[in-house]
């Protein structure tokens, strides 16, 4: 069993990212596609890995920013079995408006 689960948003979300950059290039596509998986199951290890937002947001979410694809943020709801991510959002998107419809 995995110890992360992507909600249906955050599958969405990964699809439309890797949609747009298969576009242009697919072996690109697959080198973020794995970094988005690996940070999750970094994450999952340690959830606390990420970091809280609350410029953004008071919610009990975290943060990791894909460290090669620095366009890329995960989020994620810590203490949750497996742990929950709720968002793979490219940095231009407006994260707070996102996370309102989400949690």
């Amino acid at each position: 069993m995995s110890k992360y689960a992507l909600t249906p948003l955050a599958k969405a979300d990964v699809d439309a990212i890797l949609s747009f950059i298969d576009a242009d290039n697919i072996e690109a596509g697959d080198r973020v596609e794995r970094a988005i998986f690996a940070a999750c199951e970094f994450l999952a290890k340690a959830p606390m890995r990420a970091h809280a937002r609350r410029d953004l947001t008071k919610l009990n979410v975290r943060f990791w920013t894909l460290p090669r694809y620095s366009n890329y943020t995960i989020v994620c709801v810590p203490g949750t079995r497996p742990l929950r991510i709720v968002a793979v959002l490219h940095g231009k998107r407006n994260v707070r408006k996102i996370l309102r419809t989400r949690l």
